[in-house]
């Protein structure tokens, strides 16, 4: 499975990208913000899970998720937001604009993979 990793953080994006290789899903793309997100996505069509951040320069996660929803080439790529937002308000935002889940930092590699499953399957 291809997984878009979102993430303005060079160090966080590792410790994601190091997560998911623990749990089985080598297959990672990085991207430093919602624009380059879209330019990712653009270029690699076969992305089937994105893990979006909230908080980026040049285009944050919650902008590119309504992009991606909005575009037809993009709108059926589940996007997991993966953030420190932890306001009730900034998660019901995120679903409401079409993310499939919401993963709090920090987070424990259970988690990630509970998540994930839950929206890809097994």
């Amino acid at each position: 499975m291809k997984i878009l990793l979102v993430d303005d953080s060079s160090t966080m994006r590792r410790i994601q990208k190091n997560t998911l290789a623990s749990l089985g899903y080598t297959d990672v793309i990085e991207a430093e913000d919602g624009a380059d997100a879209l330019e990712k996505l653009r270029q690699n069509p076969d992305v089937q899970l994105t893990l979006m951040d909230w908080n980026m320069p040049n285009m944050t996660g919650i902008e590119a998720l309504k992009a991606i929803k909005s575009n037809p080439a993009t709108k059926a790529i589940p996007v997991m937001m993966v953030t420190s937002e932890a306001e009730k308000a900034k998660i019901v935002e995120a679903i409401q604009n079409g993310a499939s889940n919401y993963l709090v930092k920090p987070f424990e590699a259970a988690a990630l993979k509970e998540k994930i499953t839950g929206i890809v399957g097994g």
